[in-house]
């Protein structure tokens, strides 16, 4: 089923493949795309400009200036990481063929945040949200957020304490994560937002 996801499993085979790694779903795979490691590095400019003119047909699916935009950034040292993906392709290609908005970005990257309170199935975590400033976007000031996790989450998200990391996806908790994981998130989300400017 998962290997049906247009923009998932491409950008999982690309990593795993460039690394000699069979499954795709390998762990350390699945890492490197959601949260990064060093298999981003395993991935060269040429094969993520294929992936992204073959593997997910952006040429077809956007205009040329649109798709130069997108693999400029190959040139500015981008890695096939989801903050790449999110924050550089602003039509949702997936789906519809909308652009994205400010808050659907925020919510579409994988972000992180410190538990700081648990009560029943709702988590409250200070997180740090996209802000953008002159069409350039960064990460803001932390602030309090709400997540809400379902009765069949797994195991780490159901034994969630105060302290904890846990990454987010469209107001879902994830994973509970290291501080070290949490370092890696963030220095690839912050590389790829320095080469992001919001569409006029």
């Amino acid at each position: 089923m998962l290997s049906k996801f247009r923009t998932l499993y491409p950008y999982l085979n690309l990593i795993a493949h460039a690394n000699g790694i069979a499954d795709p779903f390998d762990d350390r795979v699945v890492e490197a795309y959601w949260i990064g490691n060093e298999l981003l590095r395993g991935v060269g400019k040429r094969k993520l400009f294929r992936h992204l003119e073959d593997g997910l047909d952006l040429k077809r699916k956007m205009d040329i200036r649109g798709f130069s935009s997108i693999t400029d950034r190959i040139g500015m040292s981008a890695v096939p990481h989801h903050s790449f993906h999110v924050i550089s392709v602003w039509k949702r290609t997936n789906d519809a063929p909308v652009e994205h908005t400010l808050e659907s970005l925020d919510n579409c990257r994988i972000s992180w945040g410190e538990v700081t309170d648990v009560n029943g199935p709702k988590i409250e975590v200070m997180r740090e949200p996209l802000v953008e400033h002159g069409g350039n976007l960064s990460l803001g000031p932390a602030e309090k957020a709400t997540v809400m996790r379902s009765p069949d989450c797994r195991e780490d998200i159901d034994a969630l304490k105060a302290r904890d990391i846990v990454t987010m996806h469209w107001g879902v908790p994830c994973e509970t994560i290291t501080p070290k994981q949490a370092l890696t998130l963030r220095k690839y989300t912050t590389h790829h937002l320095s080469m992001a400017i919001m569409p006029a």
